[in-house]
């Protein structure tokens, strides 16, 4: 697999939206949408030289797997069978381990009839130390309503544990020397998932009310960000796994992204529980920027649908096992619009 050349693929939609991505990780390495004004920029974090996404740490706009986000000490079991999964976030395992799905090549080929192209990756029985051999397909599909929908698709032949995402870094701005704490967000939750101090769930399920985790309603990601707050100081900023209420596991809004002065608006939808909202923490001015210099912290941020971090080691959590014989599915949607005022629905 090593000897894979990176290759550069494009969709593009009838409003010349359009959306590129690489072979490699799946990376999504452009997003052009337009402004008020129809003024076109691109608008997720990357790199202008693809050879830079081999070593990617930041995770710019990859598939994430076999598990997004992070898994205590890397162990979990099944069955009373202990795995042993690859550690490469301190103690933990983080977003597939030293070589997730963000660092794979994956075969694409166009779907036919649609304006979209399927990624397929085969993940063979104990790769980062998880069972089973796990077929994996992901369709990326842009709409002419400027919908952009990411389907994931898994089987298994051994029982194993799935939690897929994409991780997209988004800066409505269009200019990645702002940052992204102008935007207003607004997440449909009423709890999120406080951590550790190794960022892991602590188990408890916590009301956002009165604390700066609250955005049921659209906020200013700056507005709280710096307050004196345990879990914002453990995190560097927001970190967090938000509960979507979707207990019937249907397509829902999840998050709606705005920029005031782009009037660009970004809405997020999902099937999944939860929804990771991280923003940039970690960004320290040492990775190259598209738009010239470096990104430094808050260039941009995460909405990464998903089920929740650690959940294979809290049963109080929704499952994340795949059996032989069922079939993992999953979508989310990015829906990207122009809007001269929001609006609190």
């Amino acid at each position: 697999m090593e000897n894979f050349e990176i290759k550069s693929f494009r969709l593009s939609n009838k409003n010349n939206i359009s959306i590129e991505f690489l072979n490699l990780g799946g990376i999504i390495t452009l997003i052009k949408t337009p402004d008020k004004n129809n003024q076109f920029s691109d608008i997720v974090l990357g790199f202008e030289d693809f050879e830079k996404y081999h070593n990617n740490s930041a995770y710019f706009g990859a598939i994430i797997g076999r598990y997004a986000n992070r898994i205590e000490s890397g162990k979990f079991k099944i069955d009373g069978n202990e795995y042993h999964l690859k550690t490469n976030n301190g103690l933990n395992h983080l977003h597939g381990g030293h070589k997730g799905f963000d660092k794979v090549f994956w075969q694409i080929s166009p779907v036919k009839g649609k304006n979209a192209y399927l990624l397929y990756y085969m993940s063979p029985d104990g790769e980062e130390g998880y069972p089973g051999n796990l077929e994996v397909k992901v369709t990326y599909e842009l709409t002419d309503d400027n919908n952009f929908k990411i389907l994931f698709e898994a089987v298994s032949d051994k029982k194993t544990i799935i939690n897929l995402s994409q991780h997209s870094y988004f800066n409505l701005s269009g200019n990645f020397s702002n940052t992204v704490l102008d935007h207003l967000l607004k997440i449909n939750s009423k709890f999120y998932l406080p951590v550790d101090k190794n960022q892991i769930p602590t188990g408890v399920i916590e009301n956002i009310k009165n604390t700066p985790f609250d955005f049921e309603k659209f906020k200013f990601i700056g507005l709280d960000i710096e307050e004196d707050n345990l879990q914002l100081k453990i995190g560097k900023g927001y970190d967090h796994c938000y509960v979507i209420k979707n207990d019937e596991r249907k397509l829902v809004k999840a998050a709606s992204l705005y920029h005031p002065p782009s009037s660009r608006l970004l809405e997020v939808y999902t099937d999944q529980p939860g929804i990771q909202f991280y923003s940039g923490n970690f960004l320290d001015n040492s990775l190259p920027s598209k738009t010239g210099g470096n990104y430094r912290k808050w260039s941009g941020l995460c909405l990464e649908t998903q089920h929740f971090p650690n959940s294979p080691n809290n049963d109080k959590f929704p499952l994340t096992i795949l059996r032989p014989g069922e079939k993992f599915y999953s979508e989310t949607w990015y829906k990207f619009s122009v809007i001269e005022d929001i609006i609190d629905d």
